[in-house]
């Protein structure tokens, strides 16, 4: 079986009761854009870009409970990875998560791709979209959604490595601050205690969002 379907089988499989975002879609989608960066990045590795982007979430803190990057691990080794190339492409995966590298580069191009593609993910229409999801999956409000835009979102243009990432971010980033404009438009102010929200409610022919 082709090694790229291989893999995309497999985290279709690790991800089939995932929803909030972080799921095979997502892994996908940061695929692609590994690849699309790769194009303009003469002298990478574009085998350890595909299989880390493809693994990148395998061992992910917040799903799974793995050491080592086990997972990853086991997909490697059951198609013939010899240790190096698997530690290569471990290294690879660990210098992408956002809460766990904050202030720090990587060190290999690899790295610097694949993180910027998995960042690219979180930002534009899809940020948006796989913010909400997430949100809505561990019952959050809108609000600390909201509040996540500022958190992280809108600093990850900045964060860029490469220079075809950092092209790609700037148009996505208009797209976050054109999304929040709007938000702030639609929304406007909250009322100022919870009698003044049962008076709206009660006015309102439509008091739930439809």
């Amino acid at each position: 079986m082709d090694l790229i379907r291989a893999a995309t089988e497999y985290i279709e499989e690790l991800f089939r009761n995932d929803s909030g975002g972080h799921d095979a879609e997502h892994t996908l989608r940061v695929y692609r854009n590994a690849l699309q960066i790769a194009e303009k990045e003469p002298g990478c590795d574009e085998e350890i870009i595909a299989l880390s982007a493809l693994l990148h979430d395998a061992d992910d803190h917040k799903l799974f409970h793995t050491e080592n990057n086990a997972n990853a691990r086991t997909f490697l080794e059951k198609h013939g990875f010899g240790q190096d190339r698997i530690d290569r492409i471990c290294r690879t995966i660990d210098s992408v998560s956002f809460s766990r590298n904050r202030g720090k580069r990587p060190e290999t191009l690899e790295g610097k791709i694949v993180q910027d593609a998995d960042r690219l993910d979180a930002i534009g229409a899809v940020g948006v979209a796989r913010t909400f999801a997430y949100g809505g999956e561990h019952g959050r409000p809108m609000s600390e959604s909201i509040d996540h835009f500022h958190e992280k979102l809108l600093l990850l243009k900045d964060e860029m490595n490469t220079q075809a990432a950092k092209d790609i971010a700037e148009e996505r980033h208009r797209f976050l601050e054109m999304f929040l404009n709007e938000y702030k438009r639609e929304t406007g102010p909250f009322p100022a205690s919870g009698q003044d929200k049962e008076e709206n409610h009660a006015e309102s022919d439509h008091p739930f969002p439809v």
